[in-house]
């Protein structure tokens, strides 16, 4: 399954929208998420895409405004999702599950069959309760109880980027934990015939500048190996390794 598949699974839904503003910096985030399927049910101006303030705060984001769907109806802008999730400051009384936004990237990965839906309301009066109510989960975002309002586009960012955040773990770096950082360039990985001579080539050098003794080696190796084998190393870190090894014993590259 394709990263692309993953990406093409959501739709960002934006009802009853007033500001022409906010529908251009709501692309020009799901943009910069990777994402791009944006529909507008009755947005306030008929003109949205093409309004000069859509274009402006889109910055650079205007593919998505061209390909934007315009529809009157909740309905018509969920045809085809099989899981939809209503976007809400306010908790309701009777609603369905409340999950937070990285619940919902897991769950995005968990079911990548599915078409999803994020629902986002007006920024004057949020979501009608029957739109939370008919939604399979509301996902609230869980701000400072004394400031607690997110502009459209704020709350758009947050929940694209969590959907990336699990979209990326789930297909590019399979093998790294949540909780890993990773680096943004990421060169070939060395194989473990290279590392282990990267190994006996500073063995050497240490032992040729008296820092390790070959007669005592104790535990200096196995504590080096220890150390690098945290590092996930690159065959170019292997190859700068190798070339200080190769300095320190006086030898040609």
């Amino acid at each position: 399954m394709t990263i692309e598949h993953f990406f093409s699974q959501l739709r960002f839904v934006l009802v009853d929208t007033s500001h022409p503003g906010n529908v251009g910096a709501a692309a020009r985030a799901i943009k910069t998420m990777g994402f791009g399927q944006l529909y507008l049910v009755n947005p306030r101006y008929d003109n949205v895409l093409s309004h000069p303030d859509a274009i402006a705060f889109a910055s650079g984001a205007q593919d998505v405004l061209e390909r934007a769907c315009v529809v009157r109806t909740i309905e018509e802008a969920l045809t085809g999702c099989q899981f939809v999730a209503a976007v809400s400051a306010r908790l309701r009384e009777f609603s369905p599950p409340v999950i937070d936004a990285r619940a919902f990237g897991k769950r995005l990965v968990a079911d990548s069959q599915q078409k999803s839906a994020l629902v986002f309301g007006s920024e004057r009066y949020g979501l009608p309760n029957q739109i939370v109510i008919d939604s399979h989960v509301l996902i609230n975002i869980p701000t400072d109880a004394t400031y607690s309002s997110l502009n459209l586009a704020q709350a758009i960012q947050i929940l694209a980027y969590e959907a990336r955040l699990a979209i990326m773990s789930a297909v590019a770096l399979p093998n790294v934990p949540d909780a890993t950082i990773s680096v943004g360039f990421r060169g070939e990985s060395a194989t473990s015939e290279q590392i282990d001579g990267m190994y006996d080539h500073l063995e050497q050098a240490l032992t040729h500048v008296g820092f390790l003794d070959a007669d005592n080696p104790k535990k200096l190796m196995p504590r080096l190996k220890r150390m690098f084998s945290r590092t996930q190393l690159e065959v170019e870190e292997v190859n700068i390794m190798r070339g200080i090894a190769r300095k320190i014993l006086g030898l040609k590259n």
